[in-house]
């Protein structure tokens, strides 16, 4: 079974993307830091080069956060997940704002919570699809913006979905790509890794082959290390830090 069909992946997912920092960090681990979505979002686009009228792509959007947050920036915002249960969840606060979930606490303990869109977003400009990212529909055109969050290490085959890029955005577009780099078989066959290995005697890096599958049709930013913390349960989280990279299409 696909874990991102559950209902546990979609209330962990929620409690992540919409919790409060009371809710989601009780001992403040992470004391001042935002939701990962948001913080993505508020840190690493180059808002001055953004067109008025911007379109974005909200790649491997779970639950959405991302996506509401992109209306901060842009005029349109599309958010696409291949996991039709975060979709269903993304849209029911796209109509009403909020969605009921619960958190696993300990055993068979729950705490019943509300994730709420935040009121200063307009959720009319956007909208939810579910579809395959590394086959992305070509009738949702051409966009000012894709952000890329934690999705490139959890895809069967990433270089395939990178290589869209160049039809994707627009030029002076920007990609704003976030991966912990964690390499997982059961997700991506060890042959389509983007790194984590040696090639040609040295380090091989998740950001080497960005370098070089986006070098000749974008230009290379900057990175930034981006924090976040996904609850488990009260007393067992995952505590990664995403190593972020922003892209200029030539």
């Amino acid at each position: 079974m696909n874990i991102y069909e559950t209902d546990a992946a979609v209330s962990q997912y929620l409690l992540f993307h919409y919790g409060a920092p009371e809710e989601r960090d009780p001992f403040q681990m992470l004391p001042n830091v935002a939701a990962f979505p948001s913080l993505c979002v508020q840190e690493l686009p180059e808002r001055g080069s953004l067109p008025a009228n911007a379109r974005a792509l909200d790649l491997g959007c779970a639950v959405g956060r991302s996506t509401f947050e992109l209306t901060r920036l842009c005029a349109e915002v599309i958010g696409l997940d291949s996991s039709a249960a975060f979709i269903r969840a993304a849209q029911a606060l796209k109509e009403t704002g909020i969605h009921p979930y619960t958190r696993m606490d300990e055993g068979a303990l729950r705490t019943s919570l509300i994730a709420r869109v935040p009121e200063q977003l307009d959720r009319t400009r956007v909208s939810f699809r579910v579809g395959d990212a590394m086959n992305v529909p070509a009738d949702l055109g051409s966009f000012d913006l894709v952000v890329m969050a934690n999705l490139i290490d959890r895809l069967p085959d990433p270089a395939r979905c990178l290589q869209q890029l160049p039809a994707l955005v627009r030029r002076g577009g920007q990609v704003v790509i976030t991966s912990p780099c964690t390499w997982l078989e059961e997700f991506t066959p060890r042959d389509k890794w983007l790194g984590g290995f040696e090639r040609n005697g040295r380090a091989f890096t998740t950001l080497d082959a960005l370098k070089e599958i986006l070098g000749r049709d974008f230009e290379f930013r900057f990175e930034q290390d981006v924090p976040f913390l996904i609850w488990e349960h009260r007393r067992k989280f995952q505590h990664s830090v995403a190593q972020a990279s922003v892209w200029l299409r030539r």
